[in-house]
């Protein structure tokens, strides 16, 4: 038998090095906020980084890490759990009135909490950003009219706002779209749409009167490209940020409505304001543990979240951003010195009256 060797097309080394070129280019951007970052805005970023991941293990693994399903009430290895038992060896935090392992309804509460703070980023960003894109470089009657509709929304009380949806949307969508969280996340949407339009809208007509953009527009390039190519790049710089500090926020709000009852059914999922709610008469009666663990998770992942976006906010906002000092070395006649000068600063003839 004969074996003839497979040599690789230049087409086959063109997609490795595109895909290669796509991967380093994702890993620098990625990389760039800690690397620029120094002092308490690297600490920052890196202490949140590690709490919101510490969430996302325990979100992605959370079938392995479980001791039981979010609604079992009893397991082969346990039996049926007791009811309102103390943190002990068999659980490690206790039951609650329903009889449920407050340990796995922590850990899966992970899952239903990052499913939902993305997909309703997600929805917000896409649709907070076409929206004020279009708006600001459109203008006109089309502006003026979005404008007024998200200052209506952007009056309402955030909360109160996220109700009023989430009762509307209560069993009108079908379970193919996720049901419950489906219904959260587009309520929590919904809220802060208002604030990506403002932001990118402001940034939109800013940026469509610089020269680069009236270039394109005199060479013909048409309204679409303009958009998508010379304005899109330039105005969500400040986009993540707002996404990251908006994550911590979209914690507050789902753990509110499931407070409130207008969230997770314990029956769909997992979700930690409904697990306060239920907690609140057994604080009276000095059951701590039923609130205690779900309230340090909501507090645990709202100070990563937190922590990350005022960590980005520090390294990526030019007005904030501290340039470090990078210490040059002047020469003189006869002598050498080290003294620190900020980069890009003129050193002068240096040591001209040694």
């Amino acid at each position: 038998m004969v074996f003839t060797p497979t040599v690789p097309t230049d087409k086959d080394l063109h997609a490795t090095a595109a895909r290669r070129s796509w991967l380093r280019k994702t890993v620098d951007v990625i990389a760039y906020p800690y690397r620029a970052s120094s002092g308490v805005a690297r600490g920052m970023l890196v202490a949140g980084t590690v709490m919101v991941g510490f969430m996302v293990v325990l979100a992605i693994f959370a079938p392995l890490l479980a001791p039981a399903g979010f609604n079992e009430v009893e397991t082969a290895e346990l039996g049926a759990f007791p009811k309102h038992a103390p943190p002990s060896s068999e659980h490690w935090f206790g039951t609650n009135v329903q009889r449920f392992d407050v340990l796995s309804r922590v850990i899966w509460g992970a899952r239903t909490e990052l499913q939902v703070v993305l997909l309703s980023l997600s929805l917000t960003v896409v649709t907070g950003v076409l929206l004020g894109l279009v708006a600001g470089y459109v203008g006109g009657w089309l502006d003026r009219l979005l404008v007024l509709v998200m200052d209506a929304l952007f009056a309402f009380p955030y909360l109160l706002l996220a109700i009023v949806v989430a009762f509307l949307l209560a069993d009108k969508l079908p379970q193919g779209l996720g049901g419950g969280i489906a219904v959260a996340a587009v309520a929590i949407t919904v809220v802060y749409i208002p604030q990506y339009f403002r932001v990118v809208r402001n940034s939109t007509i800013s940026a469509k009167q610089a020269t680069y953009v009236e270039a394109a527009r005199a060479i013909g390039a048409p309204p679409f490209v303009v958009v998508m190519r010379y304005l899109f790049s330039n105005v969500i710089q400040s986009v993540p940020v707002i996404a990251t500090l908006n994550g911590a926020d979209a914690i507050l709000t789902l753990a509110g409505l499931g407070f409130l009852g207008y969230g997770l059914q314990p029956t769909e999922a997992s979700e930690w304001g409904y697990d306060l709610q239920r907690a609140v008469d057994d604080a009276t009666a000095g059951i701590w543990w039923t609130g205690l663990f779900p309230g340090l998770a909501i507090v645990w992942l709202v100070v990563g979240l937190t922590l990350v976006g005022e960590g980005l906010n520090e390294t990526l906002n030019p007005t904030l951003r501290v340039r470090r000092l990078i210490p040059v070395q002047l020469t003189s006649v006869g002598t050498t010195a080290q003294e620190p000068a900020v980069a890009g600063r003129s050193s002068g003839r240096g040591g001209e009256d040694a």
